[in-house]
């Protein structure tokens, strides 16, 4: 199936009940459904690298257990990553699950992928979901992935629209395809909405670094101090945990801070806060929540199913108050990417 803007592929397994997908629409976003279910579902999910108490991207997935965990009648085991695991440690975490009858279990990050293509295999009667990766294809796997480039291309208008010095910066947490998307994104929208901007950027790890890059607040924060000092006046992050050092570096240097996947500025320390001026949003707790419901309900669909702005699945912030003068003209940039006027580069 096509949406106007998202691509949702889907195949169906087994004999789905098709009344209901769990969501509903309300005021052009869409919210899940919250009906408990009577069937009891044993829940298993593994985490990526900084777990839960990230203040980002797993912690997102966590908000999405916890919704679950209050409207349905579920039990969960989560199981940290611990940094620079080897890959075995990732399929052992992903069996153990398996082997004690967790069902569905959900893999937080595209550095799964691997252990969870050998998994599947040996686990056939388990159903899968893994956040960020669409390349493992069997019956009972559904990928659950973000039109990241378009909530970033939004923070990018915010960045262009509150620089003071006509350079912003952004800090990506590894250097892969994926954080590519977050940068092309910003990139493209810094310059729609100020063309002779300029964007300077920094990579914290590659992957042959194990992506350390996305726990290492410290170098998070040398990064930063690197872009700030360079003229940068507002940095984007995207690199989980790190951005914690990219927000202390901020509040150091007097200068301002975007956040990512939450909406960081009601996550992290009180005293931080003041420099995030928005974070970019990537509702990962809706992908999660979602794919538990509809399991619970019978609905188990394997595929790949993509979360963009049309459906509420990325977007921005505006706690604090800070982007309220200028959200009329970042609305009117979300509405032309919706109706397909406006095409947000990927890479």
């Amino acid at each position: 199936m096509r949406t106007a803007r998202g691509i949702r592929v889907l195949a169906v397994v087994g004999t789905l009940a098709l009344a209901s997908t769990g969501l509903v629409a309300c005021g052009g976003s869409e919210t899940p459904n919250t009906t408990p279910t009577k069937t009891q579902v044993k829940v298993g999910l593994a985490y990526d690298i900084g777990g839960r108490g990230d203040k980002s991207f797993n912690d997102a997935a966590a908000a999405g257990i916890e919704q679950a965990k209050e409207t349905l009648d579920i039990t969960v085991k989560e199981l940290p990553a611990t940094l620079n695991e080897p890959e075995a440690d990732k399929e052992t975490r992903l069996q153990s699950l398996c082997d004690e009858g967790y069902n569905p279990i959900i893999a937080v990050g595209f550095a799964y992928a691997t252990a969870l293509k050998a998994v599947s295999e040996n686990c056939p009667q388990a159903k899968f979901a893994i956040v960020d990766d669409q390349s493992v294809t069997a019956d009972n796997v559904t990928s659950l992935v973000f039109a990241e480039e378009e909530g970033s291309y939004l923070v990018g208008v915010v960045a262009a629209l509150k620089t003071e010095t006509n350079t912003v910066g952004f800090v990506g947490g590894c250097d892969v395809p994926l954080i590519h998307k977050f940068e092309a994104g910003y990139t493209a929208g810094a310059k729609a909405a100020k063309p002779d901007i300029t964007v300077k950027t920094n990579y914290l790890s590659t992957v042959a670094q194990n992506c350390s890059g996305f726990n290492d607040p410290a170098n998070g924060k040398i990064a930063a101090e690197g872009l700030y000092d360079g003229g940068a006046d507002i940095v984007y992050q995207a690199a989980g945990g790190s951005g914690t050092g990219v927000f202390q570096a901020a509040v150091e240097k007097g200068k301002l801070a975007i956040g990512v996947d939450s909406d960081q500025y009601n996550t992290v320390d009180a005293a931080l806060k003041d420099v995030i001026i928005t974070s970019m949003l990537k509702r990962v707790d809706v992908a999660v929540f979602n794919f538990i419901k509809d399991f619970a309900d019978g609905n188990f669909q394997a595929g790949v199913e993509v979360f963009d702005l049309e459906r509420d699945g990325v977007g921005y912030s505006t706690s604090g108050g800070k982007i309220d003068d200028i959200k009329a003209q970042v609305e009117d940039y979300k509405s032309k990417i919706v109706a397909g006027t406006i095409t947000v580069p990927s890479a």
